[in-house]
């Protein structure tokens, strides 16, 4: 299996050349890049509406976000007015806040994604660890809404159709998985093809909770499990599965790496597979949105470098100036406005970035969250960055999972912990004396305009969150959860949290 590798490495090696050579100019790359996504808009009816005929005329395009252009987007028309190329299908968002939304993808939107993998895949063969089964696991998100068949469903969906084919003999796939409608049975087909893949090697998914489920499934049924594998896999495998606390690393002995979200609202939950399964390469998959793929981890570059020959990039910071990627500056935040392939067109994607360091000439960028995620429900204010240190200095060594929700009646905040050392009690008092650092937050408290926090602890909750967001709407594999969720939670989910579960003011 490894010449095999070592051939894929040389396929992807001119890509991967190519890549690395833009980034020697990103000015340049960014320039042509630029022109050439102007000239698809140009011939769209969205640009013959703003009278754009050159890219010079590119300031006279207008900064707007999904809301602005909704009325552009026909979802039921394979032709819409931001693009000239034909639309292959909607892909759902399942971003941490706001409505579901719609984006049009393109050919050549996918092949932006496509340009990204081959480059990563060609950094790992090369840099990373030495891979000699090549079993991968790609995440197969539930079809829970019947409704949803047009969106994708597989990690290698995003690629085009050769590379697909080339991947899918290493392909831990079980048949018709994706077209389950019933959660349990999904997790239950799932944990049984895992489980019967001992060369496993890879396992790439979005959310790090998504494996968590189903690694919490595996733990909660090893004897219906292991009854189910008697024949299928051997006895050390089946003695594994007896034990109180499964250890995973030796299920599956070959597992070299395991790729998902790491940053902002998904570090601590990354954390959490990365002591269970030590020795494993634990790489975050970057900026990576619905919209478009936005860096990409080298391990070469020691950080995530931006995909500047598929993306144009424009930067805001503070002062709300605008910079080219060639400007920006080391240790600066700034919130990104992109232009893809795809029919969006300096569009407000709502991330925030920092600038780490420099690879070759060009800025490498960590993901901090999204940009003026603020919750607000009598004047407190409360921002994601400040939430987000203030439960850092909590040191809550032992959690995996939490998140502050904003609860309307009556007005106050409920903190979601997976698991945890102190009591709720304790960790609700320390929470309100970290929040009250911030001014608004004391004065709310101090008016009694916000009750105080409570602190639910529960290692059910990261699957209540999923189960709710799944019935309204999202994709099971791309859940993200907020560290600060920016609406007040519904009743319906407060009930089933509190279902079963004491809360402690």
């Amino acid at each position: 299996m490894r010449p095999i590798i070592q051939l894929f490495g040389q396929i992807l090696a001119p890509t991967a050349k190519r890549f690395h050579q833009a980034l020697d100019n990103p000015e340049l790359m960014q320039t042509s890049l630029q022109k050439e996504i102007c000239d698809r808009l140009i011939k769209s009816e969205y640009g013959k509406t703003l009278g754009i005929h050159s890219v010079d005329d590119w300031q006279r395009v207008p900064i707007v976000d999904y809301d602005a252009l909704e009325p552009y987007l026909n979802h039921k028309q394979q032709q819409i007015y931001l693009t000239p190329e034909p639309i292959l299908f909607y892909e759902k968002t399942s971003g941490s806040s706001g409505a579901v939304k719609l984006i049009p993808y393109t050919q050549s939107l996918r092949r932006s994604f496509n340009q990204m993998f081959c480059v990563w895949a060609h950094d790992l063969i090369v840099h990373g660890p030495k891979f000699s089964t090549g079993k991968i696991y790609a995440c197969i998100s539930p079809q829970l809404n019947v409704a949803d068949s047009q969106t994708l469903q597989d990690d290698l969906d995003y690629l085009d159709g050769w590379l697909r084919w080339f991947l899918r003999p290493w392909l831990v796939m079980p048949n018709k998985l994706n077209r389950l409608h019933d959660a349990n049975l999904f997790k239950h087909q799932l944990a049984l093809a895992l489980l019967e893949a001992e060369k496993l090697e890879i396992i790439s998914i979005w959310s790090p909770s998504f494996l968590q489920v189903h690694l919490k499934y595996i733990q909660e049924n090893q004897d219906l499990l292991r009854e189910e594998l008697h024949n299928q896999i051997s006895h050390h495998r089946l003695q594994l599965l007896s034990e109180s606390n499964i250890p995973w690393m030796e299920l599956w002995p070959n597992l070299k790496l395991i790729s998902c979200w790491d940053s902002a609202n998904a570090a601590d939950q990354a954390q959490g597979l990365r002591l269970k399964f030590p020795g494993v390469l634990i790489q975050g998959k970057g900026l990576l949105a619905t919209e478009a793929p936005i860096t990409i981890p080298l391990i070469v570059a020691g950080g995530c470098v931006p995909i500047l020959d598929e993306v144009f990039f424009e930067f805001e910071d503070e002062t709300d100036s605008l910079h080219g990627l060639h400007e920006l500056s080391i240790d600066k935040e700034y919130t990104i406005i992109l232009s893809q392939k795809g029919g969006l067109y300096r569009y407000r994607i709502g991330d925030r970035i920092r600038v780490t360091h420099y690879y070759r000439q060009t800025p490498c960028l960590k993901f901090l969250g999204r940009h003026q995620a603020i919750s607000d429900l009598v004047g407190e204010k409360l921002q994601e960055t400040f939430v987000n240190n203030a439960l850092t200095l909590l040191n809550l060594q032992e959690t995996n999972f939490k998140s502050l929700m904003p609860i309307a009646d009556p007005p106050h905040y409920i903190l979601l912990l997976d698991s945890a050392k102190e009591t709720p009690e304790i960790i609700a008092k320390q929470l309100d004396q970290a929040l009250s650092e911030s001014y608004h937050y004391k004065r709310a408290r101090s008016l009694d305009q916000l009750a105080p926090p409570q602190v639910l602890i529960s290692s059910q909750i990261p699957e209540v969150l999923v189960s709710h967001r799944i019935r309204t709407g999202s994709i099971w594999g791309g859940i993200k959860h907020p560290i600060l969720a920016t609406s007040p939670i519904s009743t319906e989910l407060l009930q089933e949290l509190n279902s079963g579960l004491e809360i402690a003011d």
